[in-house]
């Protein structure tokens, strides 16, 4: 709950349980400020108008967080073409479940073909080298030439041969061969998989710079695969709740597509920074999908287990802001009260998290903070 809502609860108690039996003015009038304390005189009936209740030590209740689910990254690829070209044929379809190699599309390409040339050309100049290689042996033994010129053609042999290594690598890793040039590059399945997504067309021209450094929000890719039985959630916690979260920890899905069902996770990674614009902290955690009733990009409710000790518990309406602090009143002795700052965490049902400045037993003023705040103002 935002602090600002806390001094409103807070007031609007104060005016209805402290303020309409005797009038504020006459209650001002009876009270003493002593540095932080307000002391009521015992014939004062605003006494009587004041609620006190003794800070509660609970465990903490579960998180509710509101939370994204995404594709988990460890199991899934974006597909994009390394050739720029025209898309001549599409071999796998949406939902399909697709093998790690297995074609998804033939792209005619020039560059492609281009690279095949490369390679096709490679060969034969190798070819050349070791012919060349084994005339000016010969010629040498019979001393026909100089030791020279057999050195120069044994290194453009190196050379041609390092030459046809480097194209036949550069093709074998786009599953090409230089045995035809045919321009036809068959875009692959990088892993093995279910296609989730597919962003392409027959005839559609499509081009290596699309991948722009793989950012799909950049760039929608031509095929994503991944495994829909496993998902990640993401999750923005504030600051307030990070006492609470840790690695490890259990949590539960709820959407309303699903009413009456959750779904198992666990926290996985809590961000080393805050985001500057929501100023929320990035949380990520994997949820089981094995039924696939889930689907990515559904917004979540996420409820995170307990974690880390008890804390205290106090009614939100106790707590009232003035500036950038929260304070509250606690009962030193009957009629007398110390106005107390304290560290707030989140607030649930009814309930503020004291994260710091209370102790457990401590009673504290939940009705007629305000009045008591007016005093501590007029008088102190």
């Amino acid at each position: 709950m935002h602090p600002l809502h806390l001094s409103w609860s807070c007031a609007i108690a104060g005016l209805l349980a402290g303020c309409h039996r005797v009038p504020a003015a006459e209650a001002v009038d009876a009270a003493q400020a002593y540095g932080e304390d307000v002391v009521l005189p015992p014939s004062s009936p605003q006494l009587g108008s004041l609620a006190v209740e003794a800070a509660e030590e609970c465990d903490n209740p579960p998180l509710h967080l509101n939370g994204r689910l995404v594709w988990d990254d460890g199991v899934t690829v974006r597909v994009f073409t390394p050739f720029a070209g025209r898309v001549a044929k599409i071999a796998a379809d949406l939902g399909e479940t697709v093998y790690c190699g297995q074609s998804l599309a033939t792209i005619t390409s020039p560059d492609f073909g281009q690279a095949q040339a490369n390679a096709r050309k490679a060969t034969t100049d190798l070819q050349q080298a070791e012919r060349t290689v084994a005339r000016m042996r010969e010629l040498s033994a019979h001393g026909a030439v100089p030791q020279k010129d057999l050195q120069a053609a044994e290194a453009d042999l190196l050379r041609a041969q390092s030459e046809r290594q480097r194209t036949a690598m550069q093709l074998a890793n786009y599953g090409g061969s230089s045995d035809m040039i045919d321009q036809a590059f068959l875009l692959r399945a990088p892993i093995g998989g279910v296609l989730v997504e597919k962003n392409i067309n027959p005839g559609q021209e499509v081009r290596a710079d699309q991948m722009l450094a793989n950012v799909p929000q950049l760039a929608a890719p031509l095929f994503l695969i991944s495994d829909p039985q496993r998902l990640w959630v993401q999750i923005d916690a504030s600051e307030t709740d990070l006492p609470q979260l840790a690695p490890g920890q259990t949590l539960q899905v709820h959407t309303r597509a699903y009413p009456g069902e959750s779904f198992a996770g666990e926290l996985e990674v809590i961000a080393d920074c805050v985001d500057p614009v929501t100023h929320m902290v990035r949380v990520r955690g994997r949820v089981d999908n094995q039924s696939r009733l889930l689907k990515a990009e559904m917004f979540v409710l996420v409820d995170l287990a307990n974690h880390g000790a008890r804390s205290i518990h106090v009614a939100s309406r106790a707590v009232f802001l003035k500036g950038e602090r929260h304070y509250l009143f606690v009962e030193q002795l009957p009629g007398r009260f110390r106005r107390q700052e304290v560290r707030v965490g989140r607030e649930q049902q009814g309930k503020v998290v004291v994260v710091d400045g209370l102790r457990p037993g401590d009673r504290v003023v939940t009705n007629g903070c305000l009045l008591l705040e007016q005093v501590f103002q007029a008088k102190g």
